[in-house]
């Protein structure tokens, strides 16, 4: 089994900087950390109306914050208040699910414990469809395996497909399809890629089916290799895909690579010898697709 201690030390994204004494105001058990992430966000998209919740609709230009520390830099600039008390909307970072799983990251391996994001969809949102979703995966050393933990899961959260209550602390395998899952269950066509979305509401071509999967793909294996983009970026084999273009040999290396990190104990030369290819490995600079922003941004990443 590979060291999962790799994943207890902070990634360029995760890391807090200077305001990592601020972390040690939450507890180092998983509920303390996974409700503290959790009150931090207001989702730009599903949290509801802005104005209603005294949110300024420029606001929404904090969902491209990319780094922990201006994040939690952020939070505090609209409350000094510790990081272990509820917070009103209008104190929360404007975010997505990415930056709860951030916000949850920068905490668990503050505490030096092994967490790692990923990337893929949930079925607990909207009956029939898989949404894309971006949870943490902590290592459990008494089970000796990875647990799924939503950190944007609220306490009581009820798939309305069946009644079933979501603990965000261990989120079943087949509540949460991780990317590669997702991938090659539909080119075995035991799934249909028309119902994996960004969200069932919106009809840009590249927020579902094939675009979308092979965008979770390629992000999940980032994150494996602790680069927690920003959802909207794209970059290498994405451009491909959203431009339909993705040829035999492109197919078959996507399918290589869902089969390598569809394990549970992906190692770790693997993993890496994939993300430094050119078709995945995350560039200087990225096209980002933010909802904040009327036309597509060129980013320069900083770290």
């Amino acid at each position: 089994m590979s060291d999962p201690t790799t994943y207890a030390t902070q990634s360029a994204v995760t890391d807090p900087g200077g305001l990592a004494d601020r972390l040690d105001e939450v507890p180092s058990d998983l509920r303390s950390l996974q409700q503290a992430a959790c009150r931090l966000v207001f989702h730009y998209r599903a949290g509801g109306d802005y104005a209603e919740n005294g949110i300024a609709a420029e606001r929404i230009a904090e969902i491209d914050t990319r780094y922990a520390d201006r994040m939690f830099r952020r939070i505090f600039e609209l409350s000094d208040a510790p990081l272990t008390e509820d917070r009103p909307p209008y104190q929360r970072l404007v975010g997505c699910c990415r930056d709860s799983a951030v916000f949850f990251l920068a905490l668990a391996r503050h505490k030096a414990i092994p967490v790692r994001a990923r990337v893929g969809f949930a079925t607990y949102f909207r009956p029939g469809w898989y949404v894309d979703h971006e949870v943490a995966e902590v290592w459990d050393p008494d089970e000796r395996r990875w647990r799924l933990v939503d950190p944007g899961l609220g306490e009581g959260h009820v798939d309305q497909a069946d009644g079933m209550v979501i603990d965000p602390l261990d989120v079943p395998a087949d509540r949460f399809i991780v990317a590669p899952g997702a991938w090659l269950a539909c080119r075995d066509g035991d799934a249909d890629p028309e119902r994996f979305v960004v969200a069932p509401d919106l009809e840009e071509p590249q927020t579902r089916g094939w675009p979308q999967l092979v965008n979770n793909l390629i992000h999940d294996l980032a994150a494996l290799n602790k680069r927690e983009m920003v959802l909207w970026d794209v970059w290498g084999l994405i451009e491909s895909s959203d431009a339909g273009e993705l040829t035999a040999d492109q197919l078959e290396l996507l399918d290589r690579l869902a089969k390598v990190t569809s394990s549970d104990d992906p190692a770790p030369e693997e993993l890496r010898g994939l993300y430094d290819r050119d078709e995945f490995r995350v560039p200087p600079v990225v096209t980002s697709y933010s909802a904040a922003a009327s036309e597509p941004l060129r980013v320069r990443l900083e770290r």
